[in-house]
Order: structure tokens, then C-alpha cells, then sequence
């Protein structure tokens, strides 16, 4: 039986993820060099994965000291820009109304901070819909170990058997299967461009294309 449901943050809830990426990739053109998915994707969805570290990146691409405070004050500007103008991902809201109907419980398992987490689940009106939001602020390692998800799950009384993550990105994925979970993976626009080995049960394109009701139909 489903207890519980866990859902990323960024690039499940609200698409910051691309924004952030064609942040980073205005910002390198400019400097004449490329960010290509790949090189960008190693930390995508996760802190631990890679010491990747897109600033100095682009410093050793140009081969000269940038001013890497006022690069990164840039890039965090257009990113704002961008986040701002993105709507909450399809079929978010449905699945969020049809758990609340179940009495099956919701968390948040996120990579990011609780301020950066909170503050846009509030702006989105969204906060008071989830019983637990578990941020790397809660946690020893982000993903992709499964430690956010585990904490998720034991947060609202659930076994890790008893919970569906949903991810969008390989960091996530790989998070949620490590933490014993069942799978669904929806990606956005930039992680559809990585390679998730297969280790989700479900991939979408979005949640509109399967109904809570008919998700739990596999359980």
C-alpha cells in the first residue's frame, strides 16, 4: 500500500533547472566558449555527485582571471529572471489535489536549501500542501545518495517500499532507486537531454499523461 508520495524540487515542482542552464550558457557565449548538457548535467539534481564547478569551468576555458564575483552576481540576475516567469510543472497540482483526497501523505526531497526550497513553494502557494520538506539542510549527503528520500519517507511514517519518488534528473533517479523507492521520472527540457541508464520504473513526459489513480493501479 502507498503511504506516501516524495517529489523533487527543482525541475519537478518548478522548472528552475533550464532556466539556470541557459543562464550559464548565455554567460559562457559571451566568453566565446560552450556548456554543453553533459558537462553541466554531472550536478544537476544533486550536490554530491561532482565537485563541477560551472564559474571556474569557464575561467579555465578562457585561460584568463575573471571577475568571478561579478559573473556569478550576472548569472544570478538572468537565472531570477527566468524562474520567475516559470509556471508550476503540469499535472503538479492534480496529483498534489488526488493524494490529499487518498489521505496519502507528501513530502519534499530536495537538493537545495530550505531558503531557497520554502521561499519559492511559498511564492507558488504550495508550502502548506506538503506534510514534510526535507532539504540538504536536514541531511548528511544530497543526492545521489538516497539519505533525502530516507529521511522523507521516515518523516511521514512511511517505509521506503510504502513511497513513489518523482524525479527529473539522473542524480534524483538514482537517489530515489538507492533509497528502495518506485520510480517515476518526469524530466524537463534540459534533463530530457541526459542519460538516465534506465533506472526509473516510469518515465513522462508529464504528469497529465497518467493520473495518480492509475499510477497506484500498479501497486
Amino acid at each position: 500500500m502507498i503511504k506516501a508520495l516524495i517529489f523533487d524540487f527543482d525541475g519537478l515542482i518548478l522548472d528552475t533547472e533550464t532556466p539556470e542552464f541557459q543562464a550559464w550558457q548565455d554567460l559562457y557565449r559571451e566568453y566565446g566558449q560552450i556548456l554543453n548538457a553533459e558537462t553541466w548535467g554531472q550536478i544537476v539534481g544533486g550536490t554530491a555527485a561532482s565537485d563541477f564547478d560551472p564559474l571556474i569551468y569557464l575561467q579555465e576555458l578562457v585561460g584568463a582571471p575573471l571577475d568571478l564575483e561579478m559573473v556569478e552576481s550576472r548569472k544570478k540576475a538572468r537565472d531570477a529572471e527566468l524562474i520567475a516567469a516559470q509556471p508550476i510543472r503540469p499535472g503538479i497540482v492534480d496529483y498534489l489535489n488526488s493524494a490529499d483526497q487518498k489521505g496519502i501523505k507528501l513530502a519534499v526531497a530536495s537538493s537545495s536549501t530550505h531558503s531557497w526550497v520554502d521561499t519559492h513553494l511559498t511564492r507558488l502557494n504550495l508550502f502548506r500542501r506538503f506534510d514534510k520538506i526535507i532539504c540538504r539542510d536536514d541531511v548528511p549527503r544530497a543526492k545521489p545518495f538516497p539519505d533525502l528520500f530516507l529521511a522523507a519517507a521516515e518523516a511521514v511514517g512511511a517505509r521506503p517500499e510504502e513511497a513513489i519518488a518523482f524525479e527529473d534528473s539522473p542524480n534524483g533517479v538514482l537517489a530515489a532507486r538507492r533509497a528502495g523507492m518506485f520510480v517515476v521520472c518526469i524530466p524537463n527540457p534540459m534533463t530530457a537531454q541526459l542519460s538516465f541508464n534506465g533506472d526509473a520504473d516510469i518515465t513522462l513526459n508529464s504528469l497529465d499523461e497518467l493520473p495518480l489513480h492509475e499510477l497506484l493501479g500498479n501497486f
